[in-house]
């Protein structure tokens, strides 16, 4: 109803914050409704592997052309990011991290 998921972090491109097995909430982006928000982390597909979902944090955003194009790293700095790919567009983030949380024993 209010299109919330969970994911499971796989490797380390946002570590310390999140690592290798951490289990997250994520929500879904629909419409324009959902502003993208500095320092917030999105789950973006991935420029190089259709289909392949990625963490990375939002660090900035500009107006190019009359679009606002974003700047996503990773917190480890040897994530593959827009260090490498430059500027996204808001249609390439698909949801948003709420929480992180242990899954039961």
């Amino acid at each position: 109803m209010f299109g919330f998921s969970t994911v499971v972090v796989s490797g380390n491109s946002m570590s310390p914050a999140y690592n290798q097995g951490d289990w997250l909430v994520v929500r879904s982006l629909s419409g324009k409704k959902h502003t993208l928000k500095i320092g917030e982390v999105y789950l973006i597909q991935d420029q190089i592997r259709p289909g392949v979902k990625l963490l990375k944090r939002l660090k900035e955003s500009r107006m190019e052309h009359g679009l606002v194009k974003y700047w996503v790293e990773g917190d480890n700095p040897s994530s593959e990011d827009s260090r490498k790919w430059g500027w996204l567009e808001r249609d390439q983030f698909l949801k948003r991290v709420m929480l992180r949380y242990r899954k039961g024993a």
